[in-house]
């Protein structure tokens, strides 16, 4: 499957694989928030964008688009990729891509911002485009949730990026059974509430292996309960690709 990204400018995208790291995961003691799987292997699924310039904005409580105000780092990057502005209104900031994305028919790109990476005093909005014919290029907006100013630095991500299925949803048939028609997720849930209670009472009452241990893993080392190896394709990390640099790219006329 080709993911092809056209860029819009002469400067590169502003675009790379996601980072696995947060650093408010990196803060909490003994950095234990890694150990949540689904949240490390989230962080990593698709591309972030991230503005290549330091961007403080504002905002009064308005309505207006004038409301919003922008002062960039370096404001020659204006309009740029990867760069901020006031377009809505409505408290509404915007980060222009600056690019256009082509993926396969039936595929669309879903696009929100950085994955567990909350920022104090404004919330990312998401989206769902149909890249596979879509000819107009798109932005990622953020909305102020109380008025005051907020700071993103160069570098930061401002944006996260995965293809998606358009027929998704059409494809799936969402139903509601009893645990007990599937026997053998029963006894592995059973296995697994014993382990955990018998685990937590070793941890309260001081067992030295089980203080060592910190935390069970099953789960993480992709086995089932009952310590069977679980399936081949069970994933700890994710290698998402970067985007190969342009090889057609017009080369700049020098200046005499």
């Amino acid at each position: 499957m080709k993911l092809t990204l056209h860029p819009l400018s002469d400067r590169d995208p502003p675009i790379r694989a996601a980072s696995g790291r947060r650093d408010w995961m990196d803060a909490t003691p003994e950095s234990f928030a890694y150990r949540c799987l689904p949240l490390a292997v989230a962080n990593q699924h698709g591309w972030e964008v991230f503005t290549p310039t330091g961007v403080t904005a504002r905002w009064n409580g308005g309505e207006r688009v004038e409301d919003v105000e922008v002062a960039l780092d370096d404001p020659m990057l204006m309009h740029k990729p990867g760069s901020a502005m006031a377009n809505f209104g409505s408290g509404i900031l915007t980060f222009e891509m600056g690019f256009l994305m082509r993926t396969p028919p039936g595929w669309n790109i879903w696009v929100s911002g950085p994955v567990n990476q909350p920022k104090d005093g404004i919330s990312a909005l998401s989206g769902v485009i149909e890249t596979d014919w879509s000819p107009y290029s798109f932005t990622m907006n953020w909305r102020f949730t109380r008025p005051g100013e907020v700071r993103f630095e160069a570098g930061e991500a401002i944006a996260h990026l995965f293809p998606v299925r358009r027929d998704l949803f059409d494809r799936i048939t969402p139903e509601i059974k009893s645990l007990h028609t599937d026997p053998k997720a029963v006894k592995q849930m059973e296995i697994w509430r014993q382990s955990r209670s018998d685990f937590a009472g070793r941890l309260k009452g001081g067992d030295e292996l089980a203080a060592e241990e910190k935390w069970q893993k099953d789960y993480y080392r992709g086995l089932w309960p009952d310590g069977a190896k679980g399936p081949a394709d069970h994933k700890t990390k994710i290698r998402v690709k970067d985007f190969a640099p342009a090889q057609d790219k017009p080369s700049k006329k020098r200046r005499r």
